[in-house]
């Protein structure tokens, strides 16, 4: 079974959204699926409000702080931004490391609208990036 773990600053979004697609979108068989922050800032409620409307729950998720033994075990180690990439522990030799930099949503400003809108914006590049993984070998 291949071990993928989403990084990024606060695990309140982007990693968050990114583990509840590939719970989703992955075999169950073949991955198994964890996300961290390299801090825990709490779930960000706009982030399972717009992960609501594409039918994923994300509710029951929770912000959780980077967990070295899985880091070590994992196959794929996936940052989703700049913060936690130049933060994140060497990455040991021999794993798989992919860098998806991504606009941090929580930090949109605007009209609710236009924040909901830059959410969704995020939503919809991390689908088609973790739609991809399930081709990936």
């Amino acid at each position: 079974m291949k071990k993928i773990y989403f990084l990024c600053t606060g695990n309140s979004c982007r990693s968050k959204m990114a583990e509840g697609y590939a719970h989703k979108l992955l075999p169950k068989n073949q991955f198994e699926i964890k996300s961290a922050g390299i801090e825990t800032h709490g779930l960000n409620p706009k982030a399972v409000k717009v992960m609501a409307e594409d039918r994923v729950d994300i509710s029951e998720q929770t912000s959780d702080l980077l967990d070295m033994s899985y880091f070590n075990k994992a196959d794929l180690i996936v940052t989703l931004c700049g913060d936690a990439k130049d933060k994140c522990p060497v990455i040991p030799k021999g794993k798989e490391h992919f860098h998806w930099n991504l606009k941090y949503p929580a930090k949109a400003t605007g009209t609710e609208e236009e924040i909901l809108a830059e959410f969704r914006t995020v939503r919809e590049n991390i689908k088609q990036r973790v739609l991809a993984l399930k081709n990936h070998s």
